[in-house]
């Protein structure tokens, strides 16, 4: 599974965070990773690609998973409107290997899009790192599931 963060891996405590992970990361970058995000988004507009589908998937788990974390207010209807709609773009890009959202799915992913940019902006680095880490250990599991079926 790609990474959509970039975040170095600290192996700190929440007790021993230092000042750096307690602050918001800076603006650059978390533009910069915004950026990518709404790119995604748009391009699957128009037509994009399955890269451009994971993109947008890993920003949605990393969304709830911060909002969980008290950062970012993610209601059930917008959580469930953009797993349907990121569902509907997997199933239709692996069955005709067109990779786009139609207009409703786009504005339904588009608000949890605007969320994960303002918490990008806001919420303490040390909990975007976790958030990351935890959704590389979903990646993970996922490869160990898959490996498995196949033996």
């Amino acid at each position: 599974m790609a990474k959509t963060i970039p975040f170095p891996q600290h192996k700190t405590t929440r007790a021993r965070r230092n000042k750096a992970e307690l602050l918001p990361m800076p603006r650059a970058s978390a533009d910069e990773l915004a950026l990518q995000v709404h790119l995604a988004l748009a391009s699957l507009r128009a037509g994009g690609a399955q890269h451009d589908a994971r993109a947008l998937l890993h920003a949605h788990v990393l969304a709830q998973s911060i909002a969980g974390a008290g950062y970012g207010a993610l209601t059930p209807e917008q959580v469930s409107s953009a797993d349907e709609a990121i569902l509907a773009c997997f199933a239709r890009g692996g069955a005709e290997d067109v990779w786009c959202l139609d207009d409703a799915q786009f504005e339904a992913v588009k608000s949890v899009v605007a969320v994960y940019d303002q918490q990008l902006q806001s919420a303490p680095f040390w909990v975007l790192a976790e958030a990351s880490e935890r959704l590389e250990r979903m990646g993970a599991s996922d490869t160990r599931q898959q490996v498995r079926k196949r033996a």
